[in-house]
């Protein structure tokens, strides 16, 4: 996603997060603030999880849609908004629309997950499909915004939007004085720069580390040029932070208040994706669960007390499965192993019981006897395991080894 936003726009202050906190009060829930045992013992520190993911839509962005729609004129709101989003900007604008009586129509690509265009529609927006990525649905909105005089509600790169987000940062300091560091999710970098005008203006003793997946992340390059750079093409299962360059009004905010921006992989965003679910009990979309990757990536680096914000926890099924399967690769908890056995009976079933032996569980097996590498009384077997971490997965591969099986990965 490459947006831009005119400007200028006057420099954000911390008066202009509390009154945004004002005008979200009974709108935005004061999401709650939840410890974590085991990340705790991996810090060596206590470690918070600020649960927006709990927030009404599923995420933060209803703070920022809100504040901005109720700062339009009452000629802007009758001409009605527009925005263009995948998820969940689409889901605020639509609600923070409803609930301040404007008609909102939201576009949204062509293959969006069915649960958030649905959302959408419940919330009260008219949802137009359009496009296959997010940059031509982001040109539809805009020229809609065009030709039917709709505001276009921008995701990051506005005040109003970067102010609403900045209350997550006032409720955290509120709900956790003691906090040292706080570790939050970044795309085009709204959330972070708003959470860093709040925080740092109260206490600039907390370093803020905004993280970004590795096949997303706008914010290194554009800091080392000193303005906001695109990067073409972003890949990532983080929608949420699927962005291409930063935005004009959070870039300044977060290169002078931000104190440190991290890169995580897939593997680490997958992993976290499962602590989340597995040890807090939390449903938590891969962009919300990035800070938790940081963690996860180089843990003793975070001074304590550490508060990491949980963005957001609108993901589609689908993709959870898929999330979920390669969170337990990553985590060891899944092995695939090829096999060659003399094609005879009995061979199969010594294989299991070998396995038996060192507690692997069989998910799945396949057979292959028309491979040409193989001998006239060779077959090949495909096994899927669930194992119990990467120990375990060594232990598996060296007792079938020991046993004489050709192991080949």
């Amino acid at each position: 996603m490459n947006f831009r936003t005119p400007g200028p726009f006057p420099p954000l202050i911390l008066d202009d997060v509390r009154g945004a906190q004002k005008m979200l009060s009974g709108v935005a829930r004061v999401t709650a603030m939840e410890g974590s045992r085991h990340l705790t013992e991996l810090v060596g520190a206590p470690v918070h999880l600020k649960c927006e993911n709990l927030q009404r839509t599923g995420s933060f962005k209803l703070r920022g849609a809100y504040v901005r729609i109720a700062g339009l004129s009452p000629v802007e709101r009758a001409a009605g908004v527009v925005a263009a989003s995948a998820g969940n900007h689409a889901q605020g604008v639509a609600l923070a629309s409803a609930l301040l009586g404007v008609r909102s129509t939201v576009f949204m690509p062509v293959g969006a997950p069915l649960p958030k265009v649905a959302a959408t529609r419940q919330y009260g927006a008219q949802v137009r499909l359009h496009g296959h990525v997010v940059d031509e649905t982001l040109a539809a909105a805009q020229q809609y915004a065009q030709e039917t005089g709709a505001v276009f509600i921008h995701p990051f790169d506005h005040p109003d939007i970067i102010a609403g987000q900045g209350t997550v940062g006032l409720e955290i300091l509120e709900q956790c004085p003691e906090v040292r560091t706080i570790v939050v999710g970044m795309g085009g970098g709204g959330l972070a720069a708003g959470i860093a005008v709040a925080v740092k203006a109260l206490r600039p003793d907390v370093r803020i580390v905004g993280v970004q997946a590795a096949g997303a992340a706008c914010y290194p390059p554009s800091l080392a040029a000193g303005h906001p750079v695109s990067i073409g093409s972003p890949t990532t299962m983080a929608d949420g932070i699927k962005v291409g360059r930063p935005g004009d009004v959070p870039f300044d905010l977060v290169r002078d208040l931000v104190d440190e921006v991290r890169t995580v992989s897939e593997d680490e965003l997958s992993s976290a994706l499962l602590l989340c679910l597995e040890r807090a009990k939390l449903v938590v979309e891969p962009a919300g669960a990035s800070p938790v990757a940081a963690l996860l990536s180089d843990p003793e680096s975070f001074r304590g007390p550490v508060v990491a914000l949980l963005s957001g926890g609108n993901v589609d099924p689908l993709l959870m499965q898929r999330v979920l399967t390669h969170g337990m690769v990553a985590a060891g908890r899944y092995l695939s192993l090829r096999l060659r056995l003399t094609d005879r009976p009995g061979a199969l079933a010594t294989l299991l019981a070998a396995l038996s032996v060192v507690d692997a569980n069989v998910l799945d097996i396949g057979h292959v006897r028309t491979d040409p590498r193989l001998g006239l009384t060779e077959v090949e077997v495909e096994l899927q395991l669930e194992t119990k971490g990467p120990e375990h997965c060594e232990e598996v591969s060296a007792a079938l080894r020991d046993a004489g099986y050709l192991v080949m990965g």
